[in-house]
């Protein structure tokens, strides 16, 4: 399944930490998401995404292995459901999947 990231899986450390794949993040490939804005995840650091006409959210895709899906899809939690969307990237949109909280819990 091929992953918009836009929070905390950006960061190598935090991405290789969490999916157990030291060089995961050497498969980043650049992306925005017309149409959404990244917004705090009330009550924590970590953000999510509400759709705004007009805004645009940089982030990367990601295609990870089974294995390293698992463990990201258990650190999301919860609080984060996978969400079909339409990122652009230097090749134009494609389909993906994006890691969102409901709307009422953006702060």
């Amino acid at each position: 399944m091929l992953l918009f990231l836009y929070g905390s899986l950006l960061d190598p450390e935090v991405l290789a930490r969490q999916s157990g794949e030291r060089r995961l993040a050497r498969r980043l490939r650049p992306a925005v998401l017309p149409g959404h804005a990244r917004r705090p995840l009330r009550g924590t650091p970590y953000p999510t995404l509400i759709r705004q006409p007009g805004a645009v959210t940089e982030g990367a895709l990601l295609r990870p292995g089974p294995a390293a899906f698992r463990r990201l899809a258990a650190y999301e939690g919860a609080e984060y459901r996978l969400t079909p969307v339409r990122p652009h990237t230097p090749r134009g949109p494609v389909r993906a999947h994006a890691w969102v909280a409901p709307r009422w819990r953006a702060g």
